[in-house]
C-alpha cells in the first residue's frame, strides 16, 4: 500500500504508486528539473518528507538511499529553449510526463505534487503539498532538488559573481545586481520578465567583464 505521511485518502491504494515532483519553476537561471518515484513498501526509507524542509546533508543521504531502495525511480528536465517556448508551467508539466515515462516500471497511478497534471493516460491526482503528504512525491521532490542544485553549483563554477551555489538561481538581491554588473548569460531563462528587461537594455554576458554602468539622462 502507497506509504502516506498524514491522513490524505488517494484513489489508489496499491503499490506501484509513482510519486513526481518538480524543483525550479522560479529561479531565472538553470533548467526546471523533474523527478518520478515508485517506492518499494517492503523496503521503507525513513525521513522523507518536503526536500525544501531538510538540511542538504540529509537531502544528499536520502538521494543515495532513494535510489538504491526504490523499484523505479527517473530524474528529467526542460531544457532553457523548452522553459523560454513553452512557459514554466507547461514545462515543467512536459518534465514530469518525461520522468514517469523514463521510469522501468509502468506505475499503476501517479500522485503528482500541485494542483495540476501533465496531459498523459496514466490514471492520476494532483495533490497539494504533496511532498509533504505522500512519501514517493517527498522522495521525488528530494532527487529533483539535489539534482538541480548540484549543477546550479557546477554553472557558478562556469559564471563565478552571480552567486548561483548559494541562491540556485533565484531572483535575490544578490542574482539581481550581478545581472546588471555582469549581464544576462547563456543560462539566463529570456522569457522571465527581469531578464527580458536586462536584453532590452543591452546588459548581455561578455565572458565575464563588467559592462558599463548605465549613464541616465536627464534631458
Amino acid at each position: 500500500m502507497a506509504d502516506l505521511l498524514d491522513d490524505i485518502e488517494l484513489a489508489y491504494r496499491g503499490d506501484l504508486l509513482a510519486g513526481v515532483d518538480e524543483v525550479g519553476r522560479g529561479p531565472l537561471a538553470g533548467d526546471v528539473v523533474t523527478a518520478a518515484v515508485i517506492l518499494d513498501p517492503e523496503n521503507p526509507i525513513q525521513g522523507l518528507m518536503d526536500s525544501k524542509k531538510l538540511t542538504e546533508k540529509k537531502r544528499e543521504k536520502l538521494f543515495i538511499e532513494i535510489q538504491e531502495k526504490a523499484l523505479s525511480w527517473a530524474v528529467a528536465r526542460c531544457n532553457l529553449e523548452e522553459i523560454d517556448r513553452l512557459n514554466i508551467l507547461h514545462a515543467s508539466l512536459h518534465a514530469m510526463h518525461k520522468a514517469v515515462d523514463a521510469l522501468n516500471i509502468t506505475p499503476e497511478y501517479v500522485a503528482v505534487d500541485g494542483n495540476k497534471l501533465p496531459n498523459w493516460s496514466y490514471p492520476s491526482e494532483a495533490v497539494v503539498k504533496g511532498d509533504d503528504r505522500v512519501a514517493a512525491i517527498a522522495a521525488a521532490s528530494i532527487l529533483a532538488k539535489v539534482t538541480r542544485d548540484r549543477e546550479l553549483v557546477a554553472l557558478d563554477e562556469v559564471y563565478p559573481g552571480f552567486g548561483l551555489a548559494k541562491h540556485k538561481g533565484y531572483p535575490t538581491k544578490q542574482h539581481m545586481q550581478a545581472l546588471e554588473m555582469f549581464g544576462v548569460t547563456p543560462i539566463h531563462r529570456r522569457s522571465y520578465a527581469p531578464v527580458k528587461a536586462l536584453l532590452e537594455r543591452g546588459r548581455i554576458w561578455n565572458n565575464g567583464e563588467l559592462l558599463e554602468p548605465e549613464v541616465l539622462s536627464h534631458g
